[in-house]
């Protein structure tokens, strides 16, 4: 039996016991298995595939996230979805093939430590790099207070602030020094009481990070620059994001224009004036092609659609492609260079106990003349992104990462699927789709989309080989593709979050053993999750959520029923 006929035979035979979310005896329920693919109540036949016929997995066990698409097997790309697999699951090295050149500083040593099994990363009570732990640090300078969610970037450290090093180099933030303590909120700020009308209760969590300016390795330190200001994100869920990626800019386009009359949107993204995008909405491309043969010049635009401040576009230079360079700092063809900073090449160049312990070997790299003056020069020059990154002689580097394992690592990033839908047969369910949709959710969790052509950019080092392709399917993602504001409590750099995708969440205990949400895993469950949208009556979602505040507790658990199915 292969491997599908297996997984729809499981799915089948203890589907029921494997995806139980409600408090009902299952012997009150019936199976969903009849009803998958024909409609049932107010739900279309194609809602059970979220992902379309070519983007969703019948299997809706334990280890789902993990599933190649349909359209990966009629392409014939399982063998490099299933290489692509291994550069995301393994932990890189030092030196050691196929998967070497860890370092010299990085955040984590796996993809997979960020994003266990394969979803969003899970709350945690500390910063500290490891398994399952999938937090990042903003680290930035508060424009307006120092309570302020938004301001730039400090120079010192890099967009994803390493916390790591191979010896003998010093991490540019010791990750030891990091505190992490979680506040619980005690009134909403809306004034929505932390009890429903019922007398049911819920609670409130929010993070709030200190670091001291020792912690800092770099040259200056940004406290010597400024007042410096923390926020924490964890890891965004993966699956389906080939999906996200063949939505049409045109399509998202007319989703923008239909908010504008009603919502302020972010100006970055949108000229409210000329009723079409800022030009700052577009991202600038490096050489490629596009899927139907086209050749795509450097300098070619597509919109920014990928990250929660949604600053990358196109999936294959998007939030995953950039990671498995500056995550691990492993060079490739079209990435010669570290991702590092000059104020941490500087300040490794003047520690004493680098330089001392480069001298000792003289198999180094970094060695140079076995002078100390050498040797600092050749670390300032090595780890400094700022000099010239082909023509220098320091930057002659050998990339790591071949061409084929990044090839590989694309068909599998593209190629990950969507679970299909549960329990749609219910009448929780189908009250709560209706609920949800009633009180204004579905204004900003869109449902559908249709991918049409799905022409995306591949980039050079590909060299024309085909990715997984979605043409013309109606997808489920329960997203806008466009951002708001929530105005939460020490919320997230930026105050701009782009609307998260709902679909296969409710899978995701089976996966990661938690089911965190929000972009910092403050929300601990579904109704944390929504009570989060009403901290703050300026919240674009706050008359959404005092409406869900006011439903009776059948009603708010239908809306949990609901999101935990799609």
């Amino acid at each position: 039996m292969d491997r599908k006929a297996v997984i729809l035979f499981i799915a089948a035979a203890f589907f029921a016991a494997a995806c139980d979310t409600s408090g009902d005896p299952a012997s009150k329920r019936e199976p969903d298995a009849k009803y998958v693919g024909q409609p049932v109540g107010i739900f279309e036949a194609s809602e059970w595939y979220p992902g379309g016929e070519l983007g969703t997995t019948d299997n809706v066990t334990e280890g789902c996230y993990e599933d190649e698409t349909p359209a990966v097997t009629a392409q014939g790309l399982d063998f490099e979805f299933n290489m692509g697999e291994a550069a995301f699951e393994r932990k890189f090295t030092q030196n050691t093939e196929p998967f070497k050149g860890l370092g010299p500083a990085y955040v984590r040593s796996s993809c997979l430590d960020c994003h266990p099994g394969y979803g969003h990363g899970k709350w945690q009570n500390q910063y500290k790099a490891g398994f399952g732990n999938g937090y990042l640090l903003v680290v930035y300078h508060p424009a307006d207070g120092a309570n302020s969610d938004d301001g730039p970037y400090v120079a010192e450290v890099t967009g994803m602030p390493q916390t790591k090093a191979i010896a003998p180099f010093l991490p540019p933030i010791d990750e030891d020094k990091i505190s992490l303590n979680w506040v619980n909120v005690s009134s909403m700020e809306s004034g929505l009481p932390m009890k429903f009308p019922d007398g049911e209760t819920y609670e409130l969590i929010y993070p709030e990070l200190s670091i001291p300016e020792d912690a800092f390795n770099t040259d200056p330190t940004p406290y010597q620059t400024g007042a410096v200001a923390f926020r924490l994100e964890s890891t965004i869920g993966i699956i389906g994001t080939g999906l996200l990626d063949a939505i049409p800019a045109e399509d998202i386009k007319e989703q923008y224009r239909a908010e504008a009359p009603f919502v302020e949107l972010n100006p970055a993204f949108w000229d409210k004036a000329a009723n079409d995008f800022a030009p700052t909405a577009w991202y600038t491309l490096a050489e490629g092609q596009f899927a139907d043969g086209t050749a795509a010049p450097a300098g070619t635009k597509m919109l920014k659609r990928f990250t929660y401040a949604m600053t990358r576009a196109s999936l294959q230079d998007g939030a995953g492609a950039n990671a498995i360079w500056n995550i691990t700092n492993v060079s490739r063809g079209d990435r010669h260079f570290l991702y590092t900073t000059k104020a941490w090449a500087k300040a490794m160049s003047e520690t004493p106990s680098v330089i001392a312990a480069i001298k000792a070997d003289p198999s180094s790299p970094y060695y140079a003349d076995g002078t100390d003056e050498g040797i600092a020069e050749a670390v300032l020059n090595l780890l400094d992104p700022s000099t010239d990154q082909f023509d220098n002689k320091w930057h002659n580097f050998t990339p790591e990462m071949s061409d084929d394992q990044y090839y590989n690592f694309l068909v599998w990033h593209r190629g990950l699927s969507i679970p299909r839908a549960r329990n749609l047969n219910r009448k929780e369910v189908q009250r709560g789709k209706e609920v949800f949709n009633k009180i204004g959710c579905a204004t900003c969790h869109r449902p559908s989309w249709e991918t049409k052509e799905d022409n995306y950019w591949a980039p050079t080092i590909t060299k024309g080989k085909q990715l997984p392709r979605y043409r013309n399917q109606k997808i489920y993602p329960y997203t806008d593709m466009l951002q708001h504001r929530l105005y939460m409590k020490n919320g997230i750099h930026g105050s701009w979050c782009r609307t998260t995708p709902l679909w296969g969440r409710g899978l995701s205990r089976a996966n990661t053993g938690a089911e965190d949400r929000i972009h910092d895993c403050r929300a601990r469950n579904v109704i944390e999750a929504i009570m989060w949208h009403g901290y703050s009556r300026k919240s674009d979602a706050f008359e959404s959520t005092e409406k869900f505040y006011n439903l009776p507790k059948e009603d708010r658990d239908a809306v949990v029923e609901f999101i935990n199915s799609i």
